[in-house]
């Protein structure tokens, strides 16, 4: 679940055949529109939604099994389906869905060792995957937008497709003035990557991205020099670049068993990503054998997701609504 920039943007510069490229005018094609929310999605939107406001999400790496010999996987395979709505719809793209109208569309994802192959047919494997997901979003503006304002996040590879989409898309083009925020956690992103979209270091700021990485305490790992260290990153608790947010200002993290946990955990910003302390919840035993919690990246902070995605929102409608006024 990892991404490295300065390899795999060589990826965007790459013309990859579209031969057989998926049709997103079929509703097969995505695993969620505004007209089929899944069952379960629903309970966990709590909000009215802010009008004229879309959310583009993409899941994270969800094939991880070392046996699986495949490098994509295939829209048609159930099991899989099953496990983007059940877990990454669910858990993740939720907390985003609290705001405006959500797409997330299936993709021919990676595997996770494409990461470790990019000289290969890893490289091969992502192109794939973010074809897909461009084909997608080419879709979803020319058919479903309408002309509202858009909120993109992702997570891991997610993340990885999503910061493509900004190249293609937003960055210094007129689309950029759709761009609510960018959202991309757990992935190791240069602060400086792109020419107009800058890096978000305020929890009301709007038309740029905001990232993180977590870890552990002693999060100094081989993994985190590779990957993350010298990348850009936000505390997302207080959505700016304070030190240490106290476990108080924790607003939630949304467990597997569908309950929140309030003020749960201290949370540090380092140089490339922020470490936490061990979460208090009743199954807080099962975080000792956990090497790190990139894998909770966004549910850990789903609550504080939630408000700053709908602040940032309101930020700005307000503005465009002044900048008409005037």
């Amino acid at each position: 679940m990892r991404a490295s920039f300065s390899l795999l943007f060589l990826i965007h510069f790459t013309i990859f055949s579209q031969s057989d490229s998926l049709d997103y005018n079929d509703q097969k094609f995505w695993a969620v529109l505004p007209t089929q929310y899944p069952e379960g999605l629903t309970d966990l939107i709590q909000d009215t939604l802010i009008e004229n406001t879309d959310i583009f999400y993409v899941y994270p790496t969800l094939m991880v099994n070392k046996k699986d010999t495949a490098w994509n996987y295939q829209i048609s395979n159930e099991k899989h389906r099953s496990k983007v709505i059940e877990f990454a719809v669910k858990f993740q793209a939720s907390a985003w869905a609290n705001t405006g109208k959500l797409y997330v569309p299936f993709y021919r994802q990676a595997h996770l060792r494409s990461y470790d192959n990019l000289d290969g047919k890893g490289r091969e494997a992502l192109l794939l995957a973010y074809s897909d997901i461009k084909r997608a979003f080419s879709y979803y503006l020319q058919h479903l937008n309408n002309g509202n304002a858009i909120i993109l996040a992702g997570h891991s590879q997610g993340s990885t497709h999503i910061s493509l989409l900004l190249k293609d898309f937003f960055d210094g083009k007129p689309l950029q003035n759709k761009l609510i925020a960018a959202y991309l956690p757990g992935i190791g992103l240069e602060e400086n990557h792109y020419e107009s979209i800058k890096l978000l270091q305020h929890k009301d700021s709007v038309g740029g991205f905001v990232t993180w990485n977590t870890f552990k305490k002693k999060y100094s790992t081989p993994q985190y020099n590779k990957w993350y260290k010298g990348k850009a990153a936000i505390n997302p608790v207080t959505w700016d670049t304070t030190s240490t947010a106290q476990r108080e200002q924790h607003k939630g993290f949304l467990f597997s068993n569908g309950k929140m946990y309030r003020k749960s955990f201290e949370t540090n910003l380092i140089n490339g990503g922020i470490w936490i302390t061990t979460p208090k919840f009743p199954y807080r035993y099962l975080s000792f054998t956990m090497s790190n919690y990139h894998v909770g990246d966004v549910n850990l902070f789903w609550e504080d997701i939630r408000v700053n995605t709908r602040n940032r929102a309101q930020h700005y409608w307000k503005r465009q609504k002044n900048i008409t006024l005037h």
